[in-house]
């Protein structure tokens, strides 16, 4: 991609020659790298538009669109500089990035081709036809792509169920059949479960001076109808029993503890009324008494009523007052509403401080609460939710949300939903694999609950090993250009996440079992499958949160492009000005220059970059050619 960075470091050095070199190159799209596209679309709007084209000013109008970090952040702009031999050589660099480009549309077209004459089953007449069209279109040397649908994302994969353990996926798999929902929603709610009994309870040590507690902040997005509170309880069933168990057991002890503290708050009471009462008695000794009284008092301590989990509908400093008393809880939701609440629903800005150390396990200050409450070491919260997916879009606007790390600390399903595929009469869950799932952990959650103190587990040599390519493999996926070059927030704890996913796996597979042997290998490698499968629903998730706010614009011009005009026919070219007077949501070009800019990334419009006059003045305004399948009559909503 040498040459590709040449044309940017020649364009840079040698502004004047944008016009020249954008006339050699044609459509953007003949960059390989999307992040070249970007860029160069940037410069030929910034030349086209009559704006000075260098360096600090090209990163200025990046960063306002919020596509600089995107491309590499200013730096990148100068190794595409320092890659560059001179800008005289601009239009050798062009043509050998436009024959690079060319080349790839001929190995795609052959590629296509040969893989439709395999079809044994494809008509040979629309095998031929297509064949014919292919050809000509490659003989032309000016085709279009197909258009990207605005907001969306390309397949994503499904939860690889297979590298759970067998307990767990046998169930997943059940419930996902019975419900009729993708294995995703039953995944996500199991790894949270299991979380909710290890969180804080026991941690995994990668290296000295590396531990990870193994709590997890889940969320499976769904749409409406979508069976999340069926899921959901088939999921969390067993914790909330044990709760009920737990609860039930210490009733007795808390009654008790009860009594004895009134018996003596009722002791002190009556010493007190006594010395109202009688003023001539001797001061000294009945003040002894009383406060021998309140000693005694004051050590019967009365155990909290035990908990492992918080409703969804719970406000930030009531979680701030659960975790100092219980220290590791969860909070489990078939609903979005502790999103609602993360996002300020009652004070007027987001109080994220609580989320932000419980994940991690930093030391919590409770002071604001009641000054008798210790301040908390090591608290864990587990988070276990499936909000629609417009709830993550409100989340995601929330201040600080993404700033202060928030958003980075989640790992995000974002599933398909069954709507209208469903069978309508579906095998009920096997009776021993649902026995499996709720003793089992059951077990777990009573193991480690029981536990005086947290637990460090080990990985063996051969896990450390896996974990250090894991390293490497991440580090390299965040370079610039790199699929998460735009969302290292979260992709630096994806590591620490994937040993948190086999701390886990590790604990379900020796349930009643010495779970204190070192993790192994194959553990670490199939949680890194579930983080895999994470990461890419992430990108999709982030997408959909920082979704570009011209979205609707582009959408309305789309249907506007669609639309034939008066005299039947369509429109090929458009100017921004045409674009302000197709609708009332238009005021002015700065307007709509966003939708255009969108409409043009995702393939729909094409930028003709205006011959140069030599002249003075205002510079020509830009003509945008319009995608051939826009023609195209549609039905639905769309043809409105």
């Amino acid at each position: 991609m040498t040459a590709e960075q040449a044309v940017i470091g020649s364009a840079l050095l040698d502004p004047a020659g944008v016009p020249a070199l954008a006339e050699l190159l044609g459509d953007p799209g003949v960059f390989y790298r999307p992040a070249h596209e970007t860029i160069w679309r940037t410069i030929t709007r910034m030349s086209a538009s009559g704006r000075p084209v260098d360096p600090l000013l090209l990163a200025d109008v990046l960063r306002a669109s919020g596509e600089l970090l995107k491309v590499g952040g200013p730096g990148y702009l100068h190794t595409c500089i320092e890659a560059t031999p001179t800008a005289a050589n601009g239009d050798y660099y062009a043509e050998l990035v436009r024959s690079a480009a060319e080349r790839r549309r001929i190995n795609t077209a052959t590629s296509r081709l040969a893989h439709l004459a395999g079809d044994q089953h494809a008509d040979l007449a629309d095998v031929r036809t297509m064949a014919l069209a292919a050809l000509t279109d490659l003989a032309s040397g000016d085709t279009w792509p197909d258009p990207v649908p605005l907001g969306s994302h390309g397949a994503l994969p499904t939860f690889p169920v297979a590298a759970l353990p067998n307990w767990v996926r046998a169930y997943v798999e059940a419930v996902a059949e019975f419900t009729q929902t993708p294995p995703d929603m039953a995944a996500t709610m199991a790894l949270a479960a299991l979380a909710t009994a290890a969180g804080g309870r026991v941690n995994v040590e990668i290296r000295p001076g590396w531990r990870e507690q193994t709590n997890l902040y889940m969320v499976c997005a769904m749409p409406p109808a979508s069976r999340k509170s069926d899921v959901f309880a088939f999921m969390t069933a067993p914790i909330y029993r044990v709760e009920d168990e737990m609860r039930a057991k210490a009733k007795p002890q808390i009654i008790e503890a009860e009594t004895a503290k009134e018996t003596a708050e009722a002791e002190i009471e009556a010493l007190m009324a006594k010395a109202r009462k009688n003023p001539d008695l001797d001061r000294a000794h009945l003040i002894a008494e009383i406060t021998g009284a309140r000693m005694v008092a004051e050590q019967i301590e009365v155990p909290p009523t035990p908990r492992l989990t918080l409703s969804g509908d719970i406000t930030p400093e009531t979680v701030t007052h659960h975790l100092a008393v219980h220290r590791c809880l969860a909070a489990l939701s078939p609903e979005g509403d502790l999103f609602d609440i993360i996002s300020g629903r009652y004070s007027s800005k987001p109080n994220l401080g609580v989320f932000l150390q419980a994940h991690k396990g930093e030391r919590l200050q409770t002071d604001r609460i009641t000054r008798e409450q210790p301040t908390v070491d090591k608290p864990a919260l587990t988070i276990g939710v499936t909000p629609q997916p417009a709830v993550l879009q409100e989340l995601g606007a929330a201040p600080g949300a993404r700033d202060r790390g928030l958003l980075a600390r989640f790992l995000y399903s974002l599933p398909p939903s069954n709507l209208g595929y469903r069978k309508t009469r579906t095998t009920p869950v096997p009776v021993a694999v649902a026995a499996a799932y709720d003793g089992r952990l059951a077990d777990l959650l009573r193991d480690l609950v029981a536990l005086d103190e947290p637990v460090t587990v080990l990985l063996s040599e051969a896990a450390d090993l896996a974990v250090e390519k894991l390293q490497a493999k991440v580090e390299l996926q965040l370079r610039p250009d790199e699929p998460l070059a735009h969302i290292k927030d979260w992709a630096g704890k994806l590591v620490g996440h994937t040993v948190r996913i086999a701390g886990l796996l590790h604990l379900a597979e020796h349930v009643g079992g010495d779970w204190r042997d070192p993790i192994a290998a194959k553990t670490v490698e199939r949680a890194a499958q579930i983080a895999e499968y994470y990461t890419a629903h992430t990108l999709a998730v982030f997408d959909l949160i920082a979704a570009d706010p011209a979205t609707e614009d582009a959408h309305a011009l789309l249907q506007w492009l669609q639309r034939p005009k008066q005299d039947g026919t369509h429109r090929a070219h458009i100017k921004a000005h045409d674009a302000v007077a197709s609708s009332r949501r238009f005021k002015k070009v700065a307007d709509v220059e966003p939708a255009l800019n969108l409409l043009e990334q995702h393939g729909y419009l094409r930028t003709d970059q205006p011959a140069a006059t030599g002249q003075r003045g205002r510079p020509q305004a830009l003509t945008y050619r319009v995608h051939p399948s826009l023609s195209t009559p549609v039905d639905g909503p769309e043809a409105r």
